[in-house]
């Protein structure tokens, strides 16, 4: 198997609701697991990006918001064999003794540092038991299992500031190179994440609770294919970006720990392959670019910074997509990362929340424009701001903006989230 595809089917994993809330939940859960009684009371100990983000998440068929649900929740029925799937099937009898355990102060939450690498410790107390479960680097990646004060569970884990990785041994040229040597089986696998993708959008279309989605349904002729292909790739991006993060009961197939990056990275290109008539094995080709091209800068960031991620790492993937899509060139891609780089780096992740709408809107029109402007040879020259001399320069510029160049605006986001 060709590492890029053994990387990227690695890295897709289903998520119900946003990836941090259900992190948090398989964290609790794992620890329930080891109990003999029910869980009386969770302590929990989050890095900075992995708090700011669930902090107003929604959670999946619940009325209910945020770290103490997801914690609450974990402890009284996910299913941790479920992974970033453990909050299914939550009741109404559910969310009434969540809201019962976070309103007897049955979870506590500390910071445990401003970081872009996920880190999450879950202490589960019951009776006369502590179980301890710690996540780090991503989502699922349990590193320690302590049950009574005794290791039962131990695995190593990469240490923050080594950012060797494995697509960073690739350089773009030879990404679009490999490209074409792929067939339509080969990247078959890409189908589901846009059927599962697709599903939600569904979802959202028939919820009275996705207000955006149906405003932007409105505005692209009421239907979801228009001839205006960009309405029509806002349509499908962000009615599902505003399904997951408002809990909606399907869920999203996630890239680099985050649903929202995989919708962006794959949506708006089916929108264009539905129009433009590109064949599929086309559209794999994009995806598979875009996919890559989103770990290229998210293996910089970190999984958890204060810039928006999907926006920026995950809308550059796409936009290279569409470029491909076009036959651009690889200048021409070249040429629409610098736009994208000169554009909307910088741009805040204040968590997972409804304002994610916003900014997936706002990735998808500038994707699109930088996207035009490159196919008229058109961009951004490297002498300025962050691009650099060659695109694996900007590209890493782009991930250095978040880490380490804007850990103070994640401590000032926390401030206010908290001061709320």
């Amino acid at each position: 198997m060709h590492p890029f595809i053994e990387l990227i089917q690695a890295d897709m994993i289903p998520a119900l609701g946003v990836t941090e809330p259900g992190c948090i939940a398989l964290a609790v859960a794992t620890a329930k697991s080891y109990l003999k009684s029910q869980p009386e009371k969770v302590f929990l100990s989050l890095n900075s990006g992995l708090y700011k983000n669930a902090y107003t998440c929604g959670i999946p068929n619940s009325s209910h918001y945020g770290i103490k649900y997801a914690a609450a929740f974990g402890a009284i029925m996910a299913d941790p064999e479920k992974g970033l799937q453990s909050l299914e099937g939550i009741t109404q009898e559910h969310d009434l003794l969540a809201e019962q355990f976070v309103q007897e102060n049955r979870v506590m939450v500390q910071l445990s540092s401003i970081s872009s690498a996920l880190y999450c410790q879950a202490t589960v107390y019951a009776k006369e038991q502590i179980c301890v479960v710690t996540i780090e680097q991503s989502h699922t990646q349990i590193t320690s299992i302590m049950l009574n004060g005794r290791c039962i569970y131990e695995k190593a884990v990469q240490k923050e500031g080594n950012k060797s990785a494995l697509i960073h041994n690739y350089s773009i040229q030879e990404i679009l190179e490999t490209l074409p040597s792929f067939s339509e089986a080969d990247l078959s696998f890409l189908q589901s994440a846009f059927d599962m993708n697709l599903s939600l959008f569904n979802e959202g279309l028939k919820s009275h609770k996705t207000v955006i989605l149906h405003q932007l349904y409105r505005m692209n002729e009421n239907t979801i294919f228009s001839a205006d292909v960009k309405k029509s790739a806002s349509l499908l991006c962000n009615g599902a970006i505003e399904a997951r993060v408002l809990g909606l009961s399907a869920p999203a197939m996630s890239i680099t720990g985050s649903g929202a990056h995989g919708i962006i990275a794959t949506l708006p290109l089916y929108a264009y392959f539905s129009i433009e008539k590109c064949t599929k094995l086309q559209l794999y080709q994009a995806t598979l670019l875009s996919y890559l091209v989103c770990m290229y800068i998210k293996e910089y960031s970190g999984k958890l910074s204060a810039f928006c991620g999907c926006a920026i790492a995950a809308g550059t993937g796409m936009a290279c997509g569409l470029v491909y899509l076009q036959k651009g060139s690889k200048e021409q891609i070249d040429m629409v990362i610098r736009n994208m780089a000169s554009s909307i780096t910088g741009m805040i992740c204040d968590g997972g929340n409804h304002g994610c709408v916003m900014k997936g809107i706002a990735a998808v029109d500038i994707a699109f424009e930088s996207a035009q402007l490159a196919m008229a040879n058109v961009s951004i020259e490297s002498i300025h701001g962050i691009n650099g001399t060659t695109i694996e320069d900007t590209l890493k510029n782009m991930g250095q903006i978040a880490d380490p160049g804007m850990k103070q605006t994640e401590n000032t986001i926390v401030d206010i989230l908290e001061g709320k």
